[in-house]
């Protein structure tokens, strides 16, 4: 079908209320909204789905989550898995409705569910999933993007996000589906015959004990005043808990504290972005905490800004990473605590200066390509022997950390625990944050990072991101900046060429369509698609031993890399 016909075909078919019937015909005056919405269908990966929530193929709405998680359900029936699914939600509009869309869906086949009675952060779920010995779990949330998005996330039994091949079979399983399949029985019903069963409270509990199991300080953080947003999100009940019982003081973002699927305060509640933080910084002019820190709305990611000179510096995901990583190894390494043979892991996007900090400690750091799964995955490795003990710690430079192995997806509530531990630490000694962020840099090389990111629009914008790079691998440079390219990795090839000499080599990671050119030791330029929006990212990293000389060369790459991007 095209998109006329698909929108015919829901105009014709779909059991729509009154209200929906009259947006749907309206939208048949605007041929750019009809194909906004019908031109696709969501395409179903190892994140799951995510889109605008509204009516159409293209659109999150009731209809195309029911459908996904009867895919969901027909795939985990095929299978030997436990029979069992786990469900979270977050606290954007609709969540709780998709949520239990989707518990009926699991259940009608006969897959038992549990559902977190109120919202929860996407780490409880990957938690929830491996406590329950589920053979997968949804989390129903979109991240930190705007207010009009949702998505389905789903989980294997190990807690992970679903890896490559069962996404594939789910998403062949979707498209054999019918979007307009009845219910059998309600929510409530299915609640009743305890076919769906809410998660009980002692193991929120669990989950706490977990967390604070993964301190490395042996005093309270009681000499910490934090300035605490959950960007009216997940993160309030379980970040000011956990923050409570190691001792910070902790004020909260009022306007931001309740959960807000508008996200008024905050149009695009991501950590990444200084903007997340606004009203943080108008609060912090008048209290003065020692820190400001900021969880997205499903918990999962989490940033930091400090006071400085006036004002506030707000650490990168790299900087923090980096933080708490050089924290969790000196502190390990002082008590006698580093396990033999300690693995680390960063995603291949993020900063290599992780790599010098691991090597101080005598770390091993692995990269692996982008998505916590893959991270999760080296924890699944290292479980497979009898190792993860191993495993010390993993982070994204998308301000997404885990220490531990109770769950497979980063952690917002154990990065919030280990940050504020990290920041009274360095209050004792008579430190901040940012100034032991410089120390590292003036210990191991100023790494200057930056994301370009280069939004698509328009309802082809997926078909102009393969163009973008189709068009990039056919034009590799040379040289940048009057710095040659040393060498050049295409993870969709798996080859690594030596620009210099030719030479060719295999890469082990699996295939992703991502390219890497390397300049030597002076940094890097990463170019890849968004895997959930309609963007293409561009990740720039300047490296000098003067900070003046780094962030020069990092200006001059982003000025060369703009010559990339379509006008």
């Amino acid at each position: 079908m095209d998109y006329l016909e698909r929108y015919e075909f829901w105009c014709g078919n779909a059991p729509l209320s009154g209200k929906e019937r009259e947006a749907l015909l309206a939208m048949k005056a605007d041929d750019d909204e009809v194909k906004g919405a019908f031109g696709a269908e969501l395409q179903f990966g190892t994140a799951g789905i995510r889109g605008i929530m509204g009516l159409g193929t293209n659109r999150l709405n009731e209809y195309t989550v029911r459908r996904t998680a009867q895919g969901l359900a027909a795939w985990l029936s095929a299978t030997a898995l436990p029979q069992k699914c786990a469900i979270g939600y977050d606290s954007r509009h609709n969540s709780r409705l998709y949520a239990e869309i989707c518990a009926a869906a699991l259940a009608e086949r006969g897959i038992h569910v549990y559902v977190y009675h109120e919202l929860a952060p996407t780490p409880m779920l990957s938690y929830a999933v491996r406590q329950l010995q589920c053979g997968c779990g949804i989390v129903v949330s979109a991240s930190h993007n705007a207010g009009a998005y949702n998505g389905i996330k789903c989980y294997g039994p190990d807690g992970c996000q679903m890896t490559d091949e069962p996404a594939a079979i789910v998403f062949r399983e979707i498209s054999a589906i019918p979007y307009f399949v009845p219910t059998k029985q309600s929510f409530d019903e299915l609640l009743e015959a305890k076919s769906v069963e809410f998660i009980t409270p002692e193991l929120w509990e669990r989950y706490y004990q977990t967390v604070l199991h993964e301190r490395v300080a042996t005093v309270p953080s009681d000499n910490l005043n934090l300035l605490y947003t959950p960007l009216c999100g997940t993160g309030n009940k379980p970040v000011r808990e956990v923050l409570g019982r190691i001792g910070v003081n902790v004020d909260v973002v009022k306007v931001q504290e309740q959960p807000d699927g508008d996200f008024k305060t905050c149009e695009y509640p991501n950590p990444e972005t200084d903007a997340a933080l606004n009203e943080s910084y108008k609060i912090a002019v008048q209290t003065h905490p020692d820190l400001i820190l900021g969880t997205d709305p499903d918990c999962d990611r989490v940033a930091v800004a400090v006071p400085e000179d006036g004002s506030f510096r707000k650490l990168s995901g790299n900087e923090l990473g980096c933080l708490l990583l050089d924290y969790i190894l000196g502190e390990l390494s002082a008590q006698g605590k580093l396990p033999p043979s300690p693995v680390a892991v960063r995603s291949i996007v993020s900063t290599p200066l992780a790599d010098k900090v691991a090597a101080k400690y005598g770390v091993k750091m692995k990269s692996v390509l982008t998505g916590f799964k893959y991270i999760g995955g080296e924890i699944l490795a290292l479980e497979e022997k009898g190792e993860e003990d191993r495993f010390v710690f993993g982070f994204e430079e998308s301000c997404g950390y885990l220490k531990g192995t109770y769950a497979r997806d980063k952690d917002a509530v154990v990065a919030s625990m280990l940050t504020c531990d990290l920041a009274a630490k360095l209050k004792r000694e008579g430190m901040n944050l940012a100034q032991k962020m410089d120390a590292l840099y003036a210990e191991l090389g100023y790494h200057e990072a930056k994301v370009i990111s280069i939004e698509l629009k328009g309802p082809n914008a997926m078909e102009l991101s393969a163009k973008f790079m189709a068009d990039f691998r056919a034009a590799i440079p040379t040289e940048l900046c009057g710095i040659p390219v040393t060498s050049c990795t295409d993870y969709q090839s798996r080859i690594t060429r030596n620009m210099l000499t030719g030479e060719e080599s295999a890469v082990l990671l699996p295939k992703s369509n991502v390219v890497t050119l390397v300049l030597g030791e002076k940094g890097s330029v990463i170019v890849r698609p968004s895997g959930t929006e309609p963007k293409v990212k561009l990740y720039l990293t300047a490296v000098d031993r003067d900070k003046d000389r780094a962030r020069a060369l990092l200006a001059d790459l982003a000025a060369a890399m703009n010559a990339y991007v379509p006008k």
